[in-house]
């Protein structure tokens, strides 16, 4: 709705006035085609009935609506009016573009927040201040705050049930899986290429290492720390078929699920010691293979594994 015409000192020009409402125009909004002009608030309720032109009945839908010129808007903007809590005592008249502002702050608003001069420690509208009972507000206010709280635990607990049952899907269908290859295996051979076979070579060749500060893992390796990561694993016999996939999850956005974010890895810090990692020669760096580490759950652990690049603190065992 926009502003009551009385409100404002001088004359105000037809053009600022909304057809709607006939009150001065309030947060604008313009048909592109015809370019009447309307209170935003008007017009988005008058084409929730009809798409059509309150003014001359041509086709507009809510996506055609546009802002108004900068010209109407410098016009508006220069128009005086009185402030709206006059009734309640206030005699500022002041530009429209610096009302609301005015209002936050003008002492005669009734809706103005103000604190309980009680001690209860509550932010009111001062219209309530009387009505204001502290030990009934604080009772709502906590009741709010356990029903917020019950919400949230119900919302925790549906994601936890749903993680879980997506974890025992993953595990019915490893099972299945393996079933079919004790079952078949003509299938199992063909399921274990050589390619695996040099993989768990190479694996095998690498030196043992152990990490001593888990907090200089590097989670955004730049591309050149990459490249360098990558010829050491090329030079030390990684088969090709696996180069890729490993440099690829030495970035965080593709580690598993227990490694994603700081806050995970922060709460998985304590099952870092049970990875087993093999050091990429003669770097701050170790791979941690799927082939090594059967023994992880799913979420600390990704196929067929992962580069983890350290600022410092990797040592050969």
């Amino acid at each position: 709705m926009g502003f009551e015409v009385g409100r404002f000192e001088g004359g105000v020009d037809e053009e600022l006035i909304c057809p709607i409402c006939s009150g001065v125009l309030e947060d604008p909004l313009q048909a592109p085609q015809c370019e009447h002009a309307f209170c935003g608030a008007c017009i988005r309720e008058w084409l929730s009935r009809q798409q059509t032109c309150p003014v001359d009945r041509s086709v507009v839908t809510p996506a055609h609506l546009k802002p108004v010129p900068r010209i109407m808007r410098n016009m508006l903007s220069k128009l005086h009016i009185r402030c709206e809590n006059a009734a309640f005592g206030c005699s500022a008249v002041l530009r429209l573009d610096l009302l609301p502002a005015h209002i936050n702050e003008c002492e005669h608003n009734p809706k103005r927040p103000v604190p309980c001069e009680q001690g209860c420690g509550l932010i009111i509208p001062k219209d309530e201040v009387r009505s204001h009972n502290c030990v009934r507000d604080l009772r709502v206010m906590v009741l709010q705050q356990q029903q917020k709280i019950s919400d949230l635990e119900k919302l925790t607990a549906e994601n936890k049930q749903q993680l879980t049952d997506q974890k025992r899907e993953i595990q019915l269908l490893k099972e299945y899986m393996r079933a079919l290859r004790i079952s078949n295996p003509g299938t199992r051979v063909q399921e274990q290429p050589s390619e695996q076979n040099e993989v768990l070579a190479w694996v095998s060749s690498l030196q043992p290492a152990r990490v001593t500060r888990w907090g200089g893992m590097i989670s955004t390796p730049d591309a050149v720390l990459q490249a360098v990561i990558k010829r050491s694993l090329i030079e030390s016999g990684c088969p090709p078929a696996v180069v890729g996939s490993l440099i690829e999850n030495s970035h965080e956005r593709k580690w598993p699920p227990g490694l994603s974010t700081l806050e995970t890895r922060q709460m998985n810090r304590r099952y870092y010691e049970n990875y087993v990692t093999k050091r990429v020669p003669s770097k701050q760096a170790v791979v941690v293979m799927a082939c090594d580490n059967q023994h992880m759950s799913d979420d600390m652990i990704v196929e067929p594994g992962l580069v983890m690049i350290f600022a410092h603190g990797v040592e050969d065992m």
